[in-house]
C-alpha cells in the first residue's frame, strides 16, 4: 500500500501554511550563509517588554509550572475580560473567555466548534491563509467575497448580503487585514453585524491586529448591544505586545460556545503554558506603553515602505490604515513573460535577488504579494532596494 493512502483523507484537505513556508526556506538560504532580507514573517521585531518578561521569571522562581484549567487560569481570562473592556467597553464574563495556544489556536477551535460538513463560511479576500485551510478541515464550505484595490480592498454588508443563504453559518472578518491593512470603518461594521444578526449568522471578528490603527480608534464590534449572542471574538497577545513565541491567544464568545470550544482544547492542546499565562497576566493588566511606542514606530516603516514602492513604476499600492502589511499589486512583472502570477514572482525574487515575500496566492489573489514591514528600516532599505530593481529586471 502507498504510504499516503494510510493518512486521513481530512488531512488532505488542507496546506501548508504558506507564510510558514516562507519563512522555513528563507531560513534554508540563511543556512546556506545566503544574506536573505526576510519581509515574509507576520512577527513584530520589538522584543517582549521587560514587565512581561520579569512576570515569567517571577511564576517560574515560583514553581507556576503545573497544569491549569484547560482554557486558562481564572485570573488570566478575567484580565483578559478587563482589558477588553478597557479598550472597548464590552462585558464579558469568565465564563465567557476562554486562553487558547495563540490566536490561531482560537480560530481553529471555533470553526470546529461551530461548523458541521455542508455549512457555509463567508470570508471576504484578501483572506489570512489559515481561514480557508480551517474551514475545510471542519468540512465546511468556503464562500470568498471578492474586494478590489478601488476600495481599500474593504469588504461591505452589501457585498456580504449577495452571498448569504440559508446554508451560511459564519461571517469571519479581520480588521485591520493581514494581509492588505484595509480596516473597515465602525459603520460598515455595524451594518455587517446588523445583517449577520438579523439573518442568525454568527461573526468572527479576527482582532489579531486591533490595536494597530493609524487613522482611527480602536473599536470592536462585540461591544454592541446584543452583540454578545451573535459575535465570536478572536483575539491574540503576539502582534499587540510582541509575545509571537509565547503562544497566547484567547476567545470571547457566548457561554456555551466557549464550552465546546473548551470541550475541544481539553482533548487537543489542553492549557495554554502556565509560565505563559503569568506572563500574559501582566500584559493586559500592566503598563500599555509600549503598544503605542511600537504603532508610531510602524507607522514611520509603513510612510517609508509606501513611499518606496510608489517609486518602482508601474507597481500599485493601497496604503494600509492598520496591521503592519503592505500589499502592492506586482503584476507589472508579468509583462516580459517569464513569471505568470505572484507564487513564480516569489520564488524567484528570494532565489534570485534573496529577498523573502509572501505570494498573494496564499491569500485568494494572483497579483499581489505581502511585505512584512515589521523590519527594521536599515532592512527595509536594504530589501526594497532588492525589490525595485528585480522588478526593473524581469520587465526587461
Amino acid at each position: 500500500m502507498h504510504a499516503t493512502a494510510e493518512l486521513a483523507e481530512r488531512i488532505s484537505t488542507i496546506s501548508v501554511s504558506s507564510t510558514l513556508k516562507v519563512s522555513a526556506d528563507a531560513e534554508r538560504l540563511r543556512r546556506e550563509g545566503v544574506d536573505v532580507v526576510d519581509f515574509g514573517a507576520g512577527e513584530p521585531d520589538f522584543p517582549t517588554p521587560a514587565n512581561i518578561k520579569q512576570a515569567a521569571v517571577r511564576a517560574i522562581e515560583a514553581n507556576f509550572t503545573k497544569y491549569t484549567n484547560a482554557g486558562g487560569t481564572q485570573e488570566l481570562r478575567e484580565a483578559i475580560c478587563e482589558r477588553h473592556h478597557i479598550d472597548f467597553g464590552t462585558n464579558y464574563s469568565f465564563a465567557e473567555c476562554m486562553a487558547t495556544v495563540g490566536g490561531k489556536h482560537a480560530i481553529f477551535n471555533v470553526t470546529q466548534a461551530l461548523i458541521n460538513p455542508g455549512d457555509e463560511v463567508i470570508i471576504p479576500v484578501p483572506y489570512w491563509v489559515t481561514y480557508k485551510d480551517v474551514v475545510n478541515y471542519a468540512g465546511g464550505r468556503c464562500v470568498f467575497v471578492q474586494t478590489d484595490e478601488s476600495t481599500g480592498f474593504e469588504v461591505s454588508a452589501a457585498m456580504i448580503a449577495r452571498h448569504i443563504t440559508p446554508q451560511t453559518k459564519l461571517v469571519i472578518i479581520n480588521s485591520p487585514s493581514n494581509p492588505s491593512g484595509g480596516v473597515i470603518s465602525r459603520e460598515e461594521f455595524k451594518a455587517i453585524f446588523d445583517l449577520t444578526s438579523r439573518r442568525g449568522v454568527y461573526l468572527m471578528t479576527d482582532e489579531c491586529y486591533c490595536r494597530f490603527l493609524y487613522d482611527s480608534q480602536p473599536f470592536s464590534i462585540a461591544a454592541l448591544p446584543g452583540a454578545k449572542e451573535h459575535v465570536v471574538v478572536a483575539g491574540s497577545l503576539s502582534k499587540t505586545y510582541a509575545m509571537t513565541g509565547w503562544r497566547v491567544g484567547f476567545a470571547l464568545a457566548p457561554a456555551h460556545v466557549i464550552g465546546a470550544m473548551m470541550k475541544l482544547q481539553s482533548h487537543s492542546t489542553s492549557n495554554p503554558t502556565s509560565i505563559a499565562q503569568k506572563a500574559a497576566v501582566e500584559a493586559v493588566r500592566g503598563p500599555q506603553g509600549s503598544v503605542a511606542e511600537m504603532l508610531a514606530e510602524y507607522r514611520r516603516r509603513r510612510d517609508f515602505v509606501i513611499e518606496r514602492l510608489r517609486q518602482i513604476r508601474g507597481v500599485s499600492i493601497v496604503m494600509p490604515k492598520g496591521a503592519f502589511y503592505a500589499y502592492p499589486n506586482i503584476s507589472v512583472a508579468f509583462s516580459g513573460g517569464r513569471l505568470a502570477n505572484s507564487f513564480e514572482f516569489a520564488t524567484a525574487l528570494l532565489e534570485e535577488a534573496h529577498v523573502a515575500v509572501v505570494p498573494g496566492e496564499a491569500f485568494g489573489t494572483q497579483n499581489h504579494v505581502r511585505i512584512s514591514y515589521a523590519a527594521s528600516m536599515t532592512e527595509l532599505e536594504r530589501g526594497l532596494d532588492r525589490l525595485h530593481k528585480f522588478i526593473d529586471r524581469v520587465r526587461e
